[in-house]
């Protein structure tokens, strides 16, 4: 049973980087067709997708490169282990978005207030490719259960709405002539891809700044510990985050005078099981008992 359990998690973990492997090399070989597309129709909203594209395809490279890095166990340079590299992928895809929109951004207001004819035809057919690829890419990941192929499908969801917006801009420039729809088109996929560069860094900034994780709740945690009839108090409560996904935490008991030191450690032992609920991945507890002063306090 437990062979066969193995054997399905190393399938599902071989399918996963199968899956991966494909959704990054479809995005990044249509990104650079996008952008040799975009430089050809003299589209700044194809440009932006290309950069949109870009942008999900370096993500998914280094999320996979830092991945397997921080795989990698605690040794004497990193206490915690290499879970932390996994940030620096996303920093890295923070900054060069950034960037690049800041360009495009800057040709787009430029276009608005000097509008210049872009090929609607290429425009269309690059569209309907961009919808195309982007649709294999997704049907591949759905096939997948993992929490990281979730969380792809939707970069590949928003890049086939935003394909579908060039499509409409495209069929529209095709019967009208309406050169100032194409920087339009390209500002409001820069905003789009802004705004979530601005979610992804707060979230980000948090973990680098050791801020509360998200999903953990402290007050309900004490809560839960003091249901244990030996604990009086808890208090120097500490938790925060390596990655976003794996959570630590430090605390320290106070329990009742001559409580056996056998009790002291099932007592540990149940509430590092019941933290695991929690989305506690890793506690480090300090016991004392009633009438001890705790070092901590003074310190604090």
């Amino acid at each position: 049973m437990e062979s066969d359990s193995h054997h399905h998690h190393h399938h599902n973990h071989s399918t996963q980087g199968k899956n991966l492997s494909f959704a990054f090399w479809i995005n990044t070989c249509f990104a650079i067709i996008e952008l040799i597309g975009g430089l050809y129709t003299n589209s700044v909203a194809i440009l932006s997708d290309s950069l949109h594209d870009l942008g999900d395809s370096i993500s998914l490279g280094m999320a996979y490169y830092f991945h397997k890095v921080s795989a990698k166990k605690s040794d004497q340079h990193f206490s915690y282990g290499y879970k932390r590299f996994s940030l620096v992928g996303a920093l890295i895809n923070a900054i060069i978005l950034i960037i690049g929109c800041v360009f495009i951004l800057l040709e787009a207001i430029e276009r608005i207030s000097k509008p210049e004819h872009a090929d609607a035809k290429g425009m269309l057919v690059l569209a309907l490719l961009g919808v195309a690829f982007n649709f294999m890419a997704l049907l591949r990941l759905k096939k997948g259960d993992s929490i990281n192929e979730k969380v792809i499908s939707l970069h590949f969801i928003e890049d086939i709405l935003g394909w579908v917006a060039v499509l409409i801009g495209s069929i529209v420039m095709l019967f009208i002539d309406l050169p100032i729809l194409d920087p339009i088109l390209s500002i409001s996929i820069m905003a789009f891809i802004l705004f979530n560069v601005y979610k992804n860094l707060r979230h980000l900034f948090r973990i680098i700044l050791q801020g509360i994780p998200l999903n953990i709740d402290i007050e309900n945690i004490k809560k839960q510990i003091l249901t244990f009839p030996e604990v009086l108090e808890v208090h120097d409560v500490h938790a925060w985050s390596m990655d976003g996904e794996y959570n630590v935490m430090s605390l320290h008991l106070v329990l009742k005078d001559l409580t056996p030191q056998i009790t002291v450690e099932k007592i540990k032992k149940d509430l590092r099981h019941s933290l695991e609920h929690l989305n506690v991945q890793h506690v480090t507890i300090e016991t004392e008992f009633e009438n001890e002063i705790c070092s901590a306090a003074i310190e604090n």
